[in-house]
């Protein structure tokens, strides 16, 4: 079921109507029920997958918390209840990362080993289920930090089947945290009209971002990316900045989308989408860009990685080698490479994933060896680093790195993210932009136009955002008769000027 289907909102109609009407002490079960059906509709054979890392994350979380009973406190008895809730976890992760490792990347591996070793081995396309990335990481999320202590093992199976399958953000994220997600989810709300009428503010705005905006770019991006033989130049930058319109209007709003729903029911999920074109280095970017993404690996990945016995042995052995300036910067660069290799699997199963995130790791890696030497040419040239003309210029930068890795990104094939990358340069020519190219690739001027006038809208949106500028609450403070003059404005667009594509749940990052 599309977020952005007449069935969808007909759908959230229903289960918001229906919330408010039951005894508040039902509220969490009806939820429940309303995620079921909406899984359900994109096949009920996948809710085995759902069940499946429901029953072991939360048989798991019961086990390490019945272990954890055990009050001996000798040092025999700590040793061997640390053992036995270390293997115990390492077996839910093996199941749950395991299942999802054989849905997403079986045939990248079988098409792999048939091409370097020229054997034939058949097999048969395995169907990735909507959303499994992100509950799987959601759910192991949540048993790590029993694991750690962090926070007490639900007792509920049906409390926690909600945690995982909470329907606004199971097919795209936020991937939520338990103790800030599961208190909101079993909590009794009120309707509150003031809720409701934000939430249905960023629902609105989201639609207009993905369906005005990111759905028209996503025209030309398709034209040239799938076409990419026969074109090169000034055509693929502009298709790469389309990339850029469509991937930020496409995720923005669906995470508008998404919050916008969950607000219907006072649920506030995480923050997971900050403005990231206005970032000034590729780590500031991952900052804003995904959030919840980046703090899950940052905190499941970075530091147990950082912090392990190994890399505290390669922490020496390269301060001994490189002195201890380098030799202390360096162990976290590897840790930052090894993080964004996983991101770019995550991405998807092929090279160019894996390219994307090796590129991104790198930047982040050298810009940390490159610190002091950045620092003292800063001084030499006698440039403020908190200078306005400055923090432009390191805002451009990064949008140019950004939008490099976006060839890996959409290209179909690591080997045409090289060959387009290639011809944008030896095939660089300004009179594209008159020979008439530019209005072969799928939209008129009018098309043209939309985007250009939708993109200062958000682009000055943003800015005020960016200055601190509440925008929701500034709009709730006009007069009535201008608020919904705002909403009827975005309630005209959308179906006058959309351009709806056919993605997999309607969004970009449903596929994942």
């Amino acid at each position: 079921m599309s977020l952005i289907s007449m069935e969808f909102l007909l759908f959230v109609g229903i289960a918001a109507v229906g919330y408010y009407l039951i005894p508040k002490q039902y509220q969490w079960i009806w939820l429940l029920i309303f995620s079921y059906i909406y899984y359900a509709s994109s096949g009920v054979k996948l809710l085995f997958f759902l069940l499946y890392t429901t029953i072991i994350t939360y048989g798991t979380g019961r086990l390490l918390e019945w272990i954890d009973r055990d009050q001996g406190d000798s040092k025999e008895e700590k040793k061997r209840r640390k053992a036995r809730k270390k293997a115990i976890l390492t077996g839910c992760l093996v199941l749950n990362f395991g299942m999802l490792a054989v849905l997403k990347y079986t045939n990248f591996v079988v098409e792999n080993i048939n091409a370097v070793f020229h054997t034939g081995i058949s097999f048969q396309m395995l169907l990735l289920p909507l959303g499994i990335s992100f509950y799987t990481f959601q759910s192991m999320g949540y048993i790590i930090d029993v694991y750690w202590g962090k926070c007490k093992a639900e007792h509920n199976f049906f409390r926690f089947a909600l945690f995982v399958s909470f329907f606004p953000q199971i097919l795209q994220g936020p991937i939520g945290r338990y103790h800030r997600l599961a208190e909101q989810l079993y909590a009794e709300h009120r309707f509150d009209l003031i809720n409701i009428e934000n939430a249905l503010q960023l629902i609105l705005w989201g639609f207009f971002k993905k369906m005005v905006l990111a759905d028209r770019a996503s025209v030309v991006v398709n034209q040239v990316f799938l076409n990419y033989t026969q074109y090169s130049g000034v055509t693929n930058i502009m298709a790469v900045l389309m990339y850029s319109i469509q991937l930020y209007m496409d995720f923005s709003g669906g995470m508008d989308v998404v919050a916008g729903v969950a607000s219907l029911f006072g649920i506030e999920l995480d923050q997971n989408f900050r403005r990231p074109y206005f970032a000034t280095s590729i780590t500031d970017f991952w900052h804003r860009w995904h959030i919840t993404l980046g703090t899950w690996m940052k905190d499941y990945i970075f530091y147990p990685i950082s912090l392990s016995k190994w890399m505290g042995k390669f922490g020496k052995w390269t301060k001994k080698v490189f002195g201890k300036k380098t030799g202390r910067v360096l162990p976290i660069c590897v840790a930052n490479i090894i993080v964004f290799l996983v991101v770019g699997i995550w991405h998807g199963a092929a090279w160019k994933y894996i390219a994307y995130g090796f590129y991104n790791g790198l930047i982040i890696a050298i810009s940390s060896l490159l610190a002091p030497v950045y620092k003292k040419g800063l001084a030499f040239s006698h440039i403020d680093p908190k200078a306005k003309c400055w923090h432009v210029i390191q805002i451009l930068r990064t949008f140019l790195l950004v939008n490099i890795s976006w060839y890996f990104d959409m290209a179909v094939s690591l080997s045409a993210a090289w060959a387009m990358m290639k011809s944008t340069v030896t095939g660089f020519a300004l009179q594209t932009l008159s020979d008439g190219t530019i209005m072969s690739l799928g939209l008129d001027r009018l098309d043209y136009a939309i985007l250009a006038m939708g993109c200062l809208v958000v682009f000055l949106i943003s800015v005020l955002q960016e200055r601190g500028v509440k925008i929701r609450e500034s709009l709730g403070q006009k007069p009535l008769i201008l608020r919904w003059a705002v909403y009827g404005m975005l309630v005209f667009c959308i179906p006058m000027f959309g351009c709806v594509m056919d993605t997999a749940g309607g969004f970009i990052y449903a596929q994942f």
